[in-house]
């Protein structure tokens, strides 16, 4: 069974020092990073998996996040992205939760993230969780609650129940319009420009709507996709 020890020993035997230094000027964010590419995260992970149930995993996940390592926080992410979880994938969302408030940089809240979107779609009662992050004072939760939710953006003949989801969002995001953080109008713009993909009616009608309260670089990309 794979031990936090084990899991941190091999992330360090596959770092490298320089590319660690340039990870860091990179993502701006004091913290240790070891330098190990996203696909050997990847293998590890898979093994780890492989290893261990799912008991194990939220334990090794969260023990990997606690560590404050760029690439073990990565890592933990990874463990929880698995689209069905059993017996129980209460804990592995609830544990995402708890991490959210922890976001300072858009790579590792960007994978998490990813493992959020499958825990969501799982039960999408959830998204009530999610719309309380959207008053919160913390940058990264309020960005995080249109990341997670970019699934309601791919469906091409959505339910129901899906379009009135992806409506919901969309009011989040008119929300978020007048703040002018750069992370707040990319996470727009993102959600919009994928959306567009699907329907691109909506995005035209929020675009008309709320252009004057955005950065204009944040209409150009929510609207690049759209037909011409």
């Amino acid at each position: 069974m794979t031990s936090k020890r084990e899991a941190l020993d091999a992330l360090r035997a596959a770092g490298d020092p320089e590319k660690a230094k340039d990870m860091h000027r990179y993502h701006k964010v004091d913290r240790p990073y070891l330098g190990v590419a996203n696909p050997v995260i990847d293998d590890l992970v898979k093994a780890w998996r492989a290893d261990i149930d799912l008991d194990a995993r939220l334990v090794l996940a969260n023990s990997l996040w606690n560590s404050n390592i760029h690439e073990a926080r990565i890592a933990a992410a990874k463990l929880l992205t698995q689209a069905r979880l059993r017996p129980d994938d209460t804990a592995a969302w609830e544990l995402i939760v708890s991490w959210v408030p922890d976001f300072d940089a858009w790579a590792i809240a960007d994978h998490v993230c990813i493992a959020g979107q499958k825990r969501l779609v799982a039960d999408p009662s959830r998204l009530d969780t999610v719309e309380s992050w959207t008053g919160s004072d913390h940058m990264w939760t309020r960005r995080a609650a249109l990341v997670m939710t970019l699934p309601w953006t791919k469906q091409n003949n959505p339910k129901p129940a899906e379009l009135v989801a992806r409506d919901r969002v969309l009011g989040w995001a008119a929300g978020y319009t007048t703040d002018h953080d750069k992370f707040i109008q990319k996470a727009i713009a993102w959600w919009l420009r994928e959306l567009s993909k699907h329907d691109a009616e909506r995005v035209q009608v929020f675009i008309s709507h709320h252009s004057a309260d955005m950065k204009p670089s944040a209409v150009k990309e929510a609207g690049r996709m759209l037909p011409t």
